[in-house]
């Protein structure tokens, strides 16, 4: 056989050898690129099972007062949209949204058309007043006014 023929032939063989290494890596390299969707897509599912859960949990909790159903305040985050409040809730919260700046109870209630001369009217405005703020809708300054968190 022709020398120069002998080593192109030699040569390819230790080409092909050398590939035949690195095959079995690039092969365990491309299975774990495509099992790396699966993978995010399975992560992707918990944590949105996670997200509802916590969303649920994080939703107005309904009671029971006197027989009748009544719904609980809930607390200001991220994922608690403002119409998960009351209907008198929201209009509070609008009144002092629309105020040029923080309002006293007193302010809330005519913007809101109660008679505020009437105490008995006044103090559960107030305490629902007090109650966004505890929640985290509303902030109270130590002068006593109501306004929008920051």
């Amino acid at each position: 056989m022709d020398p120069e023929l002998l080593e192109r032939v030699t040569a390819r063989r230790a080409e092909l050898d050398e590939l035949e290494e690195q095959l079995p890596k690039q092969l365990a390299e491309v299975r774990a690129e495509r099992d790396e969707p699966a993978v995010a897509d399975r992560v992707v599912e918990r944590v949105s099972e996670q997200l509802t859960d916590e969303r649920a949990s994080a939703a107005p909790v309904r009671g029971q007062i006197g027989g009748r159903a009544v719904m609980f305040t809930p607390h200001r985050a991220p994922d608690v949209m403002e119409t998960m409040l009351s209907p008198d809730y929201q209009r509070i919260l609008a009144a002092v949204r629309q105020a040029a700046g923080p309002v006293m109870a007193r302010q809330v209630g005519e913007m809101l058309g109660i008679d505020v001369t009437v105490r008995a009217k006044m103090e559960p405005l107030r305490g629902r007043l007090v109650r966004l703020t505890d929640r985290g809708w509303l902030r109270k300054r130590p002068d006593g006014r109501f306004t929008t968190p920051l």
